[in-house]
């Protein structure tokens, strides 16, 4: 069992989830979260907002020197509250503390240091929304980035999809060789460096875009019909790992908060004319509220923002999971 010695005299987990707040790890995360668990919990996450069962307000921000510190808080309505906050300098998140209160009594439960709870939710997201939004038979993938946050939803999407074959570029030939080495040898999936984004994307069924660029890495003429695409770093007004173009040729075009898609300084590229009134809300196509894919030839789009209060809502579905263990 996980924690089951990090209080010494307390060796039972129940007495610890009572009497003092837990203090996780990256190495704890990783070890407590499966992609299954992890893509569950989002699924579960976006269809409480959409209910609205789950207060998720727009992140806040305060300048900092070099870059800013960012907050983004939840409330699952009865059961608890909590935040999450980190820094970005130059980066699109560094790293975060997330912490789970209950909402019944106040108390602190768990608290969370490090980068794999965020990754980890981000990479869920982006699961749930291969799963609702990709073909049923898409077996392809093709990324763009070979980061913290490409491998997570690579490691989401394997668990959706029965992947076939995974292409991976991004701007270091040593890193993309790395990348594919860690899917053969993680997840069991065929993988392969190749030299180009266009390289990555051709003919694949799903691609994901997951990198620090400020400007385009990818052409949308480069999908192939029927594509699904994650799009999961900048994708502001003024810096954008995608262009316009994506969302024009994008048929169906879909986010995880379109409140915070609004809400961002400037704001998301989708959120804006002509876009703005084509972007769907996942957890509405989750409940059925809103179409998702309605034929294997569109192209379908998501622009992850990072529904606020997921990381909360992650970290309260691991100590459950774990204090059953």
């Amino acid at each position: 069992m996980i924690f089951a010695t990090r209080y010494g005299s307390q060796p039972d987990f129940t007495l610890q989830y009572q009497s003092m707040p837990l203090l996780l790890t990256d190495s704890e995360v990783a070890a407590a979260l499966d992609a299954p668990t992890t893509i569950a919990a989002m699924r579960d996450a976006l269809r409480a907002a959409h209910d609205g069962r789950l207060v998720a307000p727009p992140r806040a921000t305060a300048p900092l020197d070099g870059g800013r510190m960012v907050l983004t808080a939840g409330h699952l309505v009865g059961q608890w509250y909590g935040f999450r906050s980190y820094d970005t300098f130059g980066l699109p998140e560094g790293e975060q503390v997330v912490v789970l209160h209950d909402a019944r009594t106040g108390v602190v439960r768990a608290v969370a240091v490090g980068e794999e709870l965020g990754s980890r939710r981000t990479g869920g997201l982006g699961g749930v929304a291969i799963d609702a939004l990709a073909r049923s038979d898409a077996a392809t993938l093709g990324v763009v980035g070979s980061g913290r946050q490409a491998w997570t939803q690579v490691w989401a999407a394997a668990a959706v999809r029965p992947l076939r074959e995974v292409s991976v570029h991004s701007r270091s030939a040593a890193r993309r060789t790395a990348f594919a080495d860690r899917i053969r040898a993680e997840l069991g999936v065929p993988a392969r460096a190749v030299g180009s984004a266009a390289a990555a994307v051709a003919d694949r069924d799903i691609v994901v875009i997951a990198t620090t660029s400020t400007t385009p890495v990818m052409d949308a003429a480069d999908l192939a019909p029927g594509a699904h695409v994650n799009a999961v770093g900048f994708k502001q007004v003024d810096r954008h790992e995608f262009g316009p173009d994506l969302l024009d040729r994008a048929e169906v075009l879909v986010t995880d908060s379109p409140a915070q898609a609004v809400g961002y300084t400037p704001p998301m590229l989708a959120a804006l004319p002509p876009y703005a009134g084509r972007l769907r809300d996942l957890g509405a196509v989750l409940a059925g509220a809103v179409p998702g894919r309605t034929s294997p030839d569109q192209i379908s789009a998501f622009c992850s923002t990072g529904l606020a209060g997921t990381e909360v809502f992650l970290l309260d579905r691991m100590v459950r999971v774990a204090a059953t263990t």
